[in-house]
């Protein structure tokens, strides 16, 4: 193991980097404990949860972001959700059949939202509601369900909140419907709206939200016109959709951003999504969205971005791993890369994650192509859970902390400062160039750290490295020489921080991520 511990620390030095740290963080934005949250579909909701008894596991990987930030991760859990790809009909056994794998069928059954009370205190939620099914009595009772889990005592008692309802998702998200069968080819934005009007009314007389603190996400949209006339934030507004009773519940505006195609797949590698320019596109071609969106006094979020939807995408390169975010999807693997790129795609803009980072059930068949797992997979992390705990860290439990990302000149390298008080406390560092199996050599980059604007400048710190061994490896990773890969979740092994001198530098390797914490 020591060797191995070398050998990444100490690679190839190829290239010198000068990292730019403002002192001070200016108007940068206000960063939250819970700026990476979860979301999942409900239709194995009670697996994650418990049904009868807390699922310790799953709570565990919550608790662990508690502990450090002092604040809940929100978590949204999805409508009834029925894959993008062809489903068996003929199925009476509560299964969707998908190839050879087969999931159980998402019925709506009262008892799944009791589950929430096995959140942690303090957790608030989304919960969707079916819009696609085109049922108001659906919609009726899927929402009186849920509003009466949630004034449960067990639910009340510990804290649990029900923040958002969220109308709109089902098959997919409704600018897709006229793509899979869920309505007209000809559905448009403004039937949209329409529609949208009917089911929400229906909800929020449901669910009394005239006297609760409980509102509405709108939009969730898999992508965007950018225009008043097509599916877009514009789109809707320009409908009045703000202007009708339950418009006046919407709190915020919800999309979503796939770089790859459904059950197709896709034939791109990870490391295409992992660049900055990449990220940066991404988020940058919905800054209309996001501006027409504030300029009606809401918040926005990505809940959805820089990421392969379906389960898996199938023609996705081997070197994914298994590239599949869209919410709620269980996998055996996630590549290790997907930590590199989740930290900058996070920091970057205030998101809800929906990444697969936990599997907190025993599999006994392969999400991948449907083969017994002998033996079982017992319940794991993913690597992109490290992501979710570097964040914690950077953010801490201040409840005062502004990110900004630092201007650094290099397509890989990505650089951001965590304030408290206006004074730089942390930092991050992430080299995104993948490092794959049967490459010799790994290549590093050194970074020169110089400081800029008032303030008293740093002499010395402690990192953190988040080791990973190839960028396509499932497991095995290092955080700060611990491992959350445990039995429980909970942090394992003995913390080893390395010391070091800001005129010295720092070496950062390929597909590695580090946590620097300035004395």
């Amino acid at each position: 193991m020591q060797a191995f511990w070398v050998t990444l620390i100490l690679p190839l030095v190829s290239t010198v980097t000068v990292v730019p740290i403002p002192l001070s963080p200016g108007d940068a934005p206000s960063v939250n404990g819970n700026l990476l949250s979860l979301s999942i579909e409900q239709d194995r909701w009670l697996d994650w949860s418990g049904n009868t008894t807390r699922n310790s596991f799953f709570f565990n990987t919550l608790d662990n972001l508690v502990v450090i930030t002092g604040d809940n991760p929100t978590i949204r859990i999805g409508s009834t959700r029925a894959l993008p790809c062809s489903l068996s009909s003929a199925d009476d056994d509560g299964f969707l059949s998908r190839g050879n794998i087969r999931r159980r069928r998402p019925w709506v059954l009262s008892g799944k939202w009791p589950g929430a009370k096995f959140l942690p205190p303090g957790t608030g939620v989304t919960w969707g509601v079916n819009f696609g099914g085109k049922n108001l009595t659906a919609v009726f009772l899927e929402t009186q369900a849920i509003v009466n889990a949630f004034a449960s005592p067990a639910i009340q008692n510990a804290g649990i909140t029900l923040d958002f309802l969220e109308l709109g998702r089902a098959g997919n998200e409704a600018d897709l419907y006229s793509n899979n069968g869920l309505r007209a080819s000809t559905y448009n934005v403004s039937q949209y709206t329409t529609e949208w009007i009917t089911f929400a009314t229906n909800m929020s007389l449901t669910a009394n939200l005239a006297g609760s603190d409980t509102r509405i996400w709108g939009a969730a949209f898999a992508g965007s016109s950018h225009t008043t006339t097509g599916f877009s934030p514009q789109g809707i507004f320009a409908n009045n959709i703000l202007a009708s009773a339950p418009g006046k519940f919407i709190d915020t505006i919800s999309q979503h951003h796939y770089s790859g195609s459904f059950c197709t797949g896709n034939a791109g590698l990870l490391q295409d999504l992992m660049t900055k320019a990449t990220i940066r596109s991404n988020l940058s071609a919905f800054i209309p969205d996001i501006q027409a969106t504030q300029n009606k006094g809401l918040d926005y979020v990505f809940g959805e971005i820089n990421s392969y939807s379906s389960n898996p995408a199938s023609l996705i390169t081997p070197y994914l791993g298994r590239k599949s975010v869209s919410p709620g999807c269980s996998s055996t693997k996630e590549s290790g890369t997907n930590t590199t790129w989740q930290v900058p795609s996070s920091a970057q803009l205030c998101l809800f994650s929906t990444a697969n980072q936990i599997q907190p059930e025993t599999l006994t068949m392969s999400t991948l192509d449907g083969h017994v797992l002998d033996p079982p997979l017992q319940p794991h992390i993913q690597p992109q859970y490290y992501a979710a705990i570097i964040i914690a860290e950077a953010i801490g439990d201040s409840g005062n902390t502004q990110a900004l990302e630092f201007n650094i000149n290099d397509s890989r390298i990505s650089g951001y400062g965590f304030y408290e008080s206006g004074t730089l406390k942390r930092a991050v560092f992430i080299n995104s160039l993948a490092f794959l199996s049967g490459t010799t050599t790994r290549p590093s980059t050194h970074l020169n750290l110089t400081f800029s604007g008032s303030g008293t400048e740093p002499t010395s710190f402690s990192l953190k490295r988040l080791v990973i061994g190839h960028a396509t490896d499932g497991s095995g990773l290092t955080y700060g020489g611990q491992t959350y890969e445990t039995s429980d979740a909970r942090v394992g092994g003995t913390l080893m921080p390395e010391n070091g001198t800001v005129s010295a530098g720092i070496d950062i390797p390929a597909t590695q991520a580090i946590l620097v914490s300035f004395n």
